[in-house]
């Protein structure tokens, strides 16, 4: 349930009405807009009594949220959220971002490397994995912390913030240490148990889509995180399982509009994974862009075919600054341009 005051509503008032719903046993949350303030009633299951709320003064209406997911409505909040992954590093709004990088972090060099690389094509992030969930036991399970701090160097010679991945509590509490992000990839998008816990940590999150969710599962998913107070959530759409063996996934392009309309937060779009094949990246890329997507992730590898995971799957540093400029005047097309490393816009070429 959302709590709209009218214009001009005092702090008193608001506070009354804060104060009433604590005293009906659900928790609020004051949401300060331009022109008015909003609060949320959470911890709620069921529709609740709201007749003793909208006699309070200054309370202009009260609206029934219909979706089972609150905090991430559109309902909840008409407005955009813009995510700051590091100053001048935002996703949502007019920004679209592009994060790139290795599946894995595998050495030193490699990795400076990649940053280096994806920085000069017009990469605004960086991204590599430190952990690896892998299908196998015996694939190469990441460097742990060591990739980390090698993330971090690379960060502090490119200047690019860091996205990467954590598969439990102990991980995320490191990834929050060295990174800018935190990933949830899709094999763990619905831990609820570690949901809470990257909650908690108040560092912006990028949410991964299961690869048998529906877009109802994913925001559910991202409820957990707002519940917790972390509002810094991105969503990703990295493809689904289906029937057809003759692709890895279904990259699902629809889901990008449909949850800019049924909620706030920004999306990104993750065609590596969603295609699991090189050779369908760029044209996903740019078909992701075109629908809406506030960022790309992109895999690339400075030698695909010595990556120690998704290598096939991996652009070759010159495939991705090609990718880059045919970005570019999609992204004017739409009214929006690529964000640079520094935050400012790049100039479009067409």
């Amino acid at each position: 349930m959302l709590v709209v005051m009218h214009h001009g509503a005092t702090n008193a008032e608001v506070d009354r009405v804060v104060r009433t719903i604590e005293e009906l046993g659900y928790g609020a949350r004051p949401m300060p807009g331009a022109q008015r303030t909003a609060i949320g009633l959470v911890g709620n299951d069921g529709r609740v009594d709201s007749s003793r709320i909208e006699a309070l003064p200054g309370v202009a209406e009260v609206i029934h949220v219909s979706q089972p997911y609150k905090q991430v409505s559109r309902e909840w909040k008409p407005e955009s959220t813009i995510v700051e992954l590091a100053p001048g590093v935002r996703v949502g709004g007019r920004d679209v971002v592009i994060i790139a990088g290795p599946c894995s972090v595998e050495s030193e060099a490699q990795i400076l490397e990649a940053a280096r690389q994806v920085k000069a094509a017009g990469a605004t992030a960086l991204r590599g994995g430190a952990f690896k969930p892998r299908s196998s036991p015996y694939a190469f399970q990441g460097l742990g912390r060591k990739g980390l701090e090698l993330l971090a160097l690379a960060r502090a010679e490119t200047g690019l913030p860091v996205v990467t991945e954590a598969m439990d509590e102990e991980g995320a509490r490191l990834v929050a240490e060295y990174a800018d992000c935190i990933q949830i990839g899709a094999r763990n998008m619905q831990n609820y148990s570690l949901l809470k816990a990257v909650g908690k940590l108040q560092r912006p999150v990028l949410l991964k889509r299961g690869m048998a969710a529906t877009v109802t599962d994913l925001l559910m998913s991202a409820e957990y995180l707002l519940a917790e107070g972390n509002g810094q959530v991105i969503l990703c759409e990295r493809g689904v399982r289906s029937f057809d063996p003759a692709v890895r996934n279904m990259f699902d392009l629809t889901a990008i509009p449909l949850v800019h309309k049924l909620s706030h937060l920004p999306i990104v779009a993750d065609p590596s994974h969603g295609t699991g094949a090189r050779g369908q990246v760029t044209p996903m890329a740019r078909a992701a862009l075109a629908a809406g997507a506030d960022g790309i992730l992109v895999e690339v590898h400075p030698a695909p075919d010595q990556a120690l995971s998704d290598g096939a799957q991996s652009l070759y540093p010159d495939q991705f600054a090609e990718l880059v400029g045919e970005l570019r005047p999609i992204a004017q097309a739409i009214g929006r341009a690529l964000a640079t490393s520094d935050g400012t816009f790049a100039t479009a070429h067409v």
